[in-house]
């Protein structure tokens, strides 16, 4: 993936961060209409379907409703400020960097292979169909584990030798640059420790309990496109949750 299309890609992210904060320096409350979307993409410089699909995160987090015939406006649950919400659909890399967190991403294994049965039933495979596997570890600088992850992939979706793709950035990007843009998932999050073979098999032992979130990634089409299982430090890690 080029730096233009993942730039292109994070714009509507940063034009929602920037609209909260934005919103929060004028001071709206609950109820106050917002700009429209031709007023937003003028005053923040960018186009009206950056702006439209930045509005639209911020619809899916809760943070704008909108009234049919009316406009948009700020939602009752603006007045809740909750750093991090699990219900905010994000990449590993991005929530690392809004963390503060100055990492390295140490590819541990990429390979293709058959899928089991619950990797089936999570993509929605065939018998025959195959997935790419690929294992990670985000450390610190200092070399510090913070993050294991195994993410599944259907080969189809990733197409070419896999020893020509990055697998240290952002998978999201990587997806989007093939033309299959992750939207939202279902996640699941328990308290767990890493499987025996694999804390052996990377000096991660004693490092638990790790807080294990798996979620199934789909396109705007309601594609599976990824099956990620993130395994985060205990002690390093919390994640805030808005009830409404």
């Amino acid at each position: 993936m080029t730096a233009r299309a993942a730039d292109r890609q994070s714009m509507p992210v940063r034009l929602r961060d920037q609209l909260v904060t934005s919103f929060r320096a004028e001071g709206l409350q609950p109820g106050d209409r917002l700009p429209s979307e031709s007023e937003i993409a003028e005053r923040f410089q960018v186009g009206r379907s950056t702006a439209r699909e930045a509005l639209k995160l911020l619809e899916q987090e809760g943070y704008v409703s909108v009234r049919p015939g009316q406009g948009r406006y700020l939602s009752s649950s603006a007045a809740i400020e909750v750093e991090r919400p699990i219900t905010r659909f994000e990449s590993m890399t991005t929530m690392l960097d809004a963390l503060g967190y100055h990492t390295q991403t140490v590819v541990l294994a990429a390979r293709e292979g058959e899928a089991n049965d619950a990797e089936r039933a999570e993509l929605g495979l065939d018998a025959e169909q195959h997935v790419i596997r690929v294992e990670r570890l985000r450390c610190t600088l200092e070399g510090e584990p913070l993050i294991y992850s195994l993410d599944v992939i259907p080969t189809d979706v990733i197409p070419g030798p896999l020893k020509h793709m990055n697998w240290s950035g952002s998978l999201n990007d990587l997806l989007s640059a093939q033309g299959h843009s992750p939207v939202s998932s279902a996640a699941r999050l328990r308290a767990v420790e890493l499987p025996e073979a694999t804390a052996e098999r990377y000096a991660l032992s004693g490092l638990g309990p790790w807080l294990l979130i798996s979620e199934s990634v789909v396109t705007a089409s309601g594609r599976h496109v990824l099956y990620a299982q993130g395994f985060h430090r205990g002690e390093k890690f919390a994640f805030n949750v808005v009830r409404r």
